[in-house]
C-alpha cells in the first residue's frame, strides 16, 4: 500500500498565512536558521513543533519526572518534580506568547527543553557535580549547558537551542520567545516552590514577607496571575521581554526571601550535604574507573533522585 503524503507546499503557505498575524517582533518557523543537521520538510508540523515532540519522546525528557526540585526524593505525592516544574513553566510562557501574539510552538519547545540537561538533586546537586568536574577536570558543569548538549544530540533549530541555553545565566536570547521562558521559569519555581516549602513545614503562609505579598497577591495562582498581566501590559508592543518596576522588585525581593529561608536556609543543609555526597561518590567512582569526563557528566546528570542514591548505596 502506498504512503499518501501530505502536499508540503499546500501545508506552508497555511502556516505562512496563520503566521502573518503574529507580531512582527514573532519568530517565524519559516524564518528558523535551521538545524546543524538539514532534514527534510515534515509536511504537517512546523520545524518547531517537530522541535517540541522530539523533545517529550526523548529519555531526558522522560527522567524529569524521577528529580525533584527542592527537596530530595521527599515522600507524599504532591511536591513538584523537574517535570512538573517544566509543565508549569511552558504553560506559562505559552499564554504570555499567545497575548503577546509571538510564536507559541517555538515557546514551547524552550520551555519543554530548558531543564532536560538538570542533574538529580536540584541546583544542590548541579552545585555538587560542578564541583567535582572542577577539580579533576578542571571543567565546569551548569545544567543550562547541559540542556543544550542534549538538544544539539536531538539536531534541535537554532532559536530552540539559543533558548534553552540562555534560559539563565548572563547571555540574554536572542528571540523574545526564549525571553518568555527564562522570566517565567523564575515565575514559576518561586511560587511553586513557596506552595512546597509549606507543605513540607519549612515555611507558613504568615511568614511570607507582607510587603511583596501585597502587591503580588496571598495565592500562588494569584501571584502568578499578577505576574502574567504584568509581563503582557509591560511588554506589549515592545521589542523586549519586560516588567513593571513594583512587579519586577517585589519578586526579585520575594526570589530573595526563598533563598534566604528555603534554599540556602539552615534546615536545607542537611539535604544539600546528602546530594553533595552521593554526587561526589558516583563521581570518584566513576573516574577512578577511568570514564571519559563527558561520558562522566552525562551519565550523572541524567540520572534521578532515586537511581542516584540506590547507585550510592551500592557502592
Amino acid at each position: 500500500m502506498d504512503v499518501v503524503r501530505s502536499d508540503t507546499g499546500a501545508f506552508d503557505e497555511r502556516i505562512r498565512a496563520l503566521e502573518a498575524s503574529l507580531s512582527p517582533f514573532a519568530v517565524r518557523s519559516f524564518e528558523t536558521r535551521g538545524r546543524e543537521l538539514p532534514e527534510e520538510d515534515c509536511g504537517v508540523r512546523t520545524e518547531f513543533q517537530r522541535d517540541r515532540d522530539r523533545i517529550v519522546h526523548s529519555k531526558p525528557f522522560r527522567r524529569l519526572k524521577g528529580k525533584t526540585q527542592v527537596f530530595i526524593d521527599p515522600e507524599g505525592d504532591h511536591y513538584r518534580t523537574r517535570m512538573t516544574h517544566t509543565l508549569e513553566t511552558t504553560a506559562i510562557s505559552r499564554v504570555v506568547a499567545r497575548a503577546l501574539r509571538l510564536n507559541e510552538d517555538l515557546t514551547e519547545a524552550i520551555g519543554l527543553g530548558h531543564d532536560m540537561g538538570h542533574t538529580p538533586f536540584g541546583h544542590a546537586g548541579e552545585d555538587a557535580l560542578d564541583e567535582a568536574v572542577s577539580e579533576r577536570f578542571g571543567r565546569r558543569f551548569r545544567h543550562n549547558e547541559q540542556s543544550l548538549r542534549i538538544a544539539r544530540s536531538l539536531n534541535l533549530t537554532y532559536e530552540v537551542c539559543d533558548g534553552i541555553l540562555t534560559h539563565t545565566g548572563e547571555r540574554e536570547p536572542e528571540t523574545l520567545e526564549g525571553r518568555i521562558v527564562r522570566l517565567v521559569d523564575r515565575v514559576a519555581y518561586i511560587n511553586h516552590d513557596i506552595d512546597d516549602a509549606v507543605r513540607y513545614g519549612l515555611l507558613d503562609e504568615d511568614d511570607l514577607p507582607r510587603a511583596e505579598i501585597d502587591v503580588l497577591g496571598a495565592t500562588g495562582s494569584l501571584r502568578i496571575d499578577t505576574l502574567v498581566h504584568d509581563i503582557v501590559e509591560a511588554s506589549e508592543g515592545v521589542d523586549d521581554i519586560r516588567q513593571s518596576a513594583e512587579v519586577g522588585e517585589a519578586m526579585l525581593s520575594l526570589r530573595a526571601f526563598m533563598f534566604e529561608r528555603v534554599y540556602l536556609g539552615p534546615q536545607a543543609a542537611p539535604e544539600h550535604e546528602r546530594a553533595h555526597e552521593t554526587i561526589r561518590l558516583i563521581f570518584d567512582h566513576l573516574a577512578e574507573r577511568g570514564d571519559e569526563v563527558d561520558e562522566i557528566v552525562d551519565y550523572i546528570a541524567g540520572m534521578t533522585d532515586r537511581f542516584a542514591l540506590s547507585y550510592a548505596d551500592s557502592l
